[in-house]
């Protein structure tokens, strides 16, 4: 699925920390440095995989992060030498240390930043694993949409063609529509529900609910897309690339982080560096973490 939306334009080269460039992702990694403190210094990257579905990483304290691989947004990747300059380099990964990782969520390169968010998630998981889960959010397991209170009257903007979502809200008879870039990743009887992504800021504000994925992080559309929520309406950010983290996101109207944590890390690396996708590792070497934060 494809949603890189006309949206509010990203704003990379920036590192976080830098007021006048506040972005989600940038705050998302201040806090994880603010909250490590010298612990960030001393972690480097032990392993890392970029999958088909998934790009994962390891470090040297066995804790594991994931991102989706945005293998699309890649569009010279049949000739090695210009995809090669979007990719990280490899070979030169491992033994490096995250914060240099971290970088990359900076740079054009949404290759380079999923290994970049990859590795941010993983020092979310450090905190998780040294300090506890983080305060300000209610802790569940499980799909996050079963945290969302979807009434029959509500109106859902779904961006991205999520087949289990569309089916459970056709099931209900639930009215929604699915903002899509490619429409040829639904079904003829999604069709009906299909609107050109572009159509993001006439959608979006008339949304009860507004689920995404965290690939538009990746993408750095998500910021805007938040910007046009209506007041009081659900949104939900979902999927292995969301950073369990619930301050930044609380602050701009999220009200339902889904996201993993890695149980495994050497297990899941190897099942994507085989081409495992989501059914090969939810529930096994990933567990499913939702974040219900306040309204």
């Amino acid at each position: 699925m494809e949603t890189h939306l006309e949206v509010p334009p990203p704003k990379f080269g920036t590192p976080a920390g830098d007021p006048s460039q506040a972005t989600l992702l940038a705050e998302l990694h201040a806090e994880v440095i603010r909250k490590l403190g010298a612990d960030a210094e001393s972690l480097v990257v032990e392993r890392a995989v970029l999958g088909i579905f998934f790009t994962g990483v390891k470090l040297s304290n066995r804790a594991g992060g994931l991102c989706a691989t945005p293998i699309k947004s890649v569009p010279e990747a049949v000739c090695c030498p210009s995809s090669a300059r979007a990719m990280p380099i490899p070979g030169k990964i491992a033994g490096r240390q995250a914060i240099q990782i971290l970088d990359d969520l900076y740079r054009p390169q949404d290759l380079r930043r999923s290994l970049a968010i990859a590795t941010l998630n993983a020092l979310a998981e450090t905190l998780w694993q040294r300090d506890g889960a983080p305060s300000g959010a209610e802790i569940r397991e499980g799909d996050a949409f079963d945290a969302l209170n979807i009434q029959p009257e509500h109106y859902v903007a779904l961006v991205g063609a999520f087949p289990p979502y569309m089916r459970e809200l056709r099931r209900r008879n639930q009215r929604f529509n699915v903002l899509e870039l490619d429409p040829s990743t639904l079904k003829p009887d999604e069709l009906p529900f299909y609107i050109q992504a572009d159509h993001a800021p006439q959608i979006v504000p008339k949304a009860d609910v507004f689920i995404t994925t965290g690939t538009t992080l990746v993408n750095g559309t998500l910021d805007g897309l938040l910007s046009l929520l209506a007041p009081g309406a659900q949104a939900a950010v979902i999927g292995p690339t969301a950073t369990l983290l619930p301050g930044p996101y609380a602050e701009r109207g999220v009200t339902v982080v889904g996201g993993t944590r890695v149980r495994e890390p050497d297990a899941l690396l190897d099942m994507l560096a085989e081409g495992g996708s989501g059914y090969h590792i939810f529930g096994k070497t990933v567990q499913r973490v939702t974040l219900c934060l306040p309204r």
